[in-house]
């Protein structure tokens, strides 16, 4: 499939298939929402009940997140809450600041992360199994001449952990400082490791049948510069390069550019087109929004991809948001390499929630490993689906179906989650919305 195509098809199928994008209310607001339904889950009928309250007091902000499903006996299904980092979810999350502020701090949910120019973490998501969703924490601080960003993606089980320090290094001089273009000239170094127990299985061992032959953890290096060349109120853009190897496996390199507009409030986009040149055993973007249940389930394992990569391969990434008037968000990207024939990525999410029309839609897919247009859209173990289309007949009242094609954890008899089968749950719900002021 050619770059172009794709880039066009996902702004037609972007109008009416989207997903959840990180959303919180305005300084010093509120949101109270609960609500009520059933859920079939792998066909079989629960009752829910979930509140998700959101309170925003200046540059804080902490969410709330009770899900509670009774079986038909009345029983309440524990899959949800099996571990202390399970519990502790019922906090989504707690944060100052916001993405790109100059301090950026979040406890909780990490929804769809990206460390620097994304060449090692893009878009990773620690929620992608509604039955096993984690506690994490992002640190970014930016200080003018130099920074940090920083992610950390669960403490329950030992995850990624990524920093990238980055400086600039014309602003550590007057004359320098004064350069225009240039002193924006930014590098930067990063490291990134998962050291989850299952992360550096990547083969089985030829000698022992069913044993494994694993590293300690999968790990790797980047650096990276960047030149904004344009930054004015309403459109800014940026030049950038990275090379990136990983520890005991290949390398890769990217170029790319990044552009961003601002249409007076009414629409803003940003858009990114990235080239990537990829040696043997290499995989751009390894942590991505897909990685938690792609790591290790069962026979398979992320890191064995990384070995039995074996011919080098470029590729082409395109990413395209689209912001009108607040009122809904499109997000979309499509990767792929010039040979390999299955390994397309596809990235949809957004968001239609007006505040003066009755209609909410939110929804999003994620799908890897795609050969042929024919199994875009396909639900099976490469995928993540998420859409929500519902009518408020009030002001507060939202009435809405819900599906979602997610994944269950597979366990152990210590209760730790050795894999992942998808899941499939429908949920026609009735939910309380209301928007309050908190503060001065």
């Amino acid at each position: 499939m050619k770059v172009k195509f794709v880039l066009f098809f996902m702004l037609l199928v972007s109008a009416v298939s989207f997903a959840q994008l990180p959303e919180f209310p305005d300084p010093n607001k509120g949101r109270f929402t609960g609500g009520f339904g059933m859920t079939w889950i792998d066909d079989e009928p629960h009752y829910t009940f979930r509140v998700t309250p959101d309170i925003n007091l200046g540059k804080w902000g902490i969410g709330l997140d009770v899900n509670l499903d009774f079986d038909k006996d009345g029983k309440l299904r524990n899959e949800t809450y099996k571990t202390f980092s399970q519990v502790l979810s019922i906090i989504r999350y707690v944060r100052y600041g916001q993405k790109n502020d100059k301090i950026f701090a979040k406890v909780g949910a990490l929804d769809y992360y990206t460390l620097g120019q994304g060449n090692l973490i893009s878009n990773y998501n620690n929620q992608i199994s509604f039955d096993n969703r984690k506690t994490g924490l992002i640190l970014d601080i930016d200080f003018d001449k130099f920074g940090f960003e920083s992610i950390y993606s669960d403490f329950g089980e030992g995850g990624i952990f990524g920093l990238r320090g980055y400086a600039r290094p014309l602003r550590f001089s007057q004359g320098g400082n004064n350069i225009p273009v240039l002193n924006n000239l930014e590098v930067g170094v990063s490291y990134v490791a998962d050291f989850n127990d299952k992360a550096g299985i990547y083969k089985f061992d030829p000698n022992t049948p069913g044993a494994l032959v694993k590293k300690d953890q999968i790990g790797a290096m980047s650096f990276d510069v960047a030149l904004p060349f344009v930054n004015t109120s309403m459109f800014n853009a940026a030049i950038y390069a990275n090379y990136t190897k990983f520890f005991d496996f290949g390398s890769g390199t990217a170029a790319g550019i990044k552009a961003g507009l601002n249409g007076l409030g009414i629409v803003s986009a940003a858009a990114q087109l990235e080239r990537r040149f990829n040696n043997d055993k290499y995989i751009p973007a390894y942590f991505n929004s897909l990685y938690e249940v792609q790591r290790y389930t069962g026979p398979f394992s992320k890191a064995a991809a990384l070995e039995n990569a074996t011919t080098s391969d470029n590729g082409w990434y395109g990413s395209l948001l689209v912001n009108v008037a607040g009122m809904f968000n499109i997000l979309g990207s499509y990767q792929r390499l010039d040979k390999t024939p299955n390994s397309g990525i596809l990235e949809l999410r957004s968001q239609i929630t007006p505040e003066t029309a009755p209609v909410v839609v939110r929804a999003g897919y994620e799908k890897t490993g795609i050969q042929s247009e024919s199994e875009l859209f396909t639900a099976d173990e490469r995928s993540h689906a998420y859409i929500e289309a519902g009518y408020k007949p009030m002001q507060y009242i939202l009435v809405s179906l819900v599906y979602h094609w997610t994944f269950e954890p597979m366990r152990d008899g210590d209760n730790k989650v050795i894999g992942y089968s998808p899941q499939k749950r429908i949920e026609p719900r009735v939910t309380f919305v209301y928007p309050f002021s908190v503060g001065n």
